[in-house]
């Protein structure tokens, strides 16, 4: 599973994207809005008028803007209309504050898809990473009918021992670099990044004793929409097992590889990443 993915996310590795000056102009600065979802007023932004819609699903303690400014910037919004949600309890999703239990996924999965009810939105391709991705998973499984195509990157359906161990070396963030830390600090404020971390952590390990490592593979055969697999290669959180696993089980999937890729292939490969999940997207 994976995590705070989003964390390590440096802005130094966000490249301008190469936009025609007709696309480049329809673009305006996307206004965040909140709606009410249950007990959480979710913060949300949507851009684009294309038939085709997506939701955008950010990894641990992520949020819009953290996690898919090059996705809101590089959307062709003549052919999709994009949804990216603050999860809640992260970002701008709050109160109330990120609850943290074994079963956060699935109720993720399930807010999510009552967001997109809210906004009227019945049916969508879903863009998850890494915790985003588990999510979309999850969703796709159980909300079939709503979701068009699934593309996940840096997710898995468990978590294996050893990457246990790298969540739990990493639990404190004062042996973070500057660089690493400034963005969730920006974001949520000292305290309350140090603490979320660590909850999530914890709730990691929580989630390996309780169901030996698993967190949704058993759902994985009800996954029925056209899926996409990205996967860097040199992902230090998301072991290449999760990819042929994964692979195996989802019915029809598809692999992309990016061979240096680590982490945040759509943050790192931004214009490539884009234009291969849109013309996979658009594939009839």
């Amino acid at each position: 599973m994976l995590a705070v993915r989003n964390i390590f996310v440096s802005i130094k590795n966000i490249n301008p994207l190469r936009m025609t000056t007709a696309f480049a102009s329809t673009l305006s600065s996307p206004k965040e809005e909140k709606i009410k979802v249950g007990k959480y007023e979710i913060n949300y932004i949507k851009v684009g008028q294309g038939s085709h819609n997506i939701l955008c699903a950010p990894g641990a303690l992520g949020s819009i803007w953290t996690d898919f400014k090059p996705q809101v910037d590089g959307i062709d919004r003549e052919k999709f209309s994009l949804v990216v949600w603050d999860p809640p309890g992260f970002g701008k999703s709050m109160p109330p504050e990120r609850n943290f239990s074994i079963d956060f996924y699935e109720k993720d999965a399930d807010i999510a898809f009552e967001f997109m009810k809210e906004l009227n939105i019945p049916k969508f391709s879903l863009l998850g990473w890494s915790d985003g991705g588990i999510t979309s998973m999850i969703l796709a499984a159980k909300y079939p009918d709503a979701v068009n195509k699934l593309v996940i990157w840096g997710a898995n359906s468990f978590i294996l021992p050893k990457e246990l161990e790298g969540y739990k070396k990493i639990r404190d963030v004062n042996s973070w670099s500057k660089r690493m830390k400034e963005p969730m600090i920006e974001l949520y404020g000292e305290e309350r990044f140090t603490n979320y971390w660590a909850k999530w952590v914890d709730t990691m390990e929580e989630l390996f004793k309780a169901k030996d490592g698993n967190i949704c593979s058993e759902l994985l055969k009800n996954i029925k929409c056209q899926t996409l697999i990205i996967h860097g290669e040199k992902d230090p959180l998301v072991d290449g097992v999760h990819v042929s696993h994964l692979h195996t089980h989802i019915s029809g999937s598809r692999i992309h590889l990016y061979p240096e890729g680590k982490h945040n292939v759509h943050i790192r490969y931004a214009d490539d990443f884009n234009k291969r999940v849109q013309d996979f997207l658009l594939l009839q």
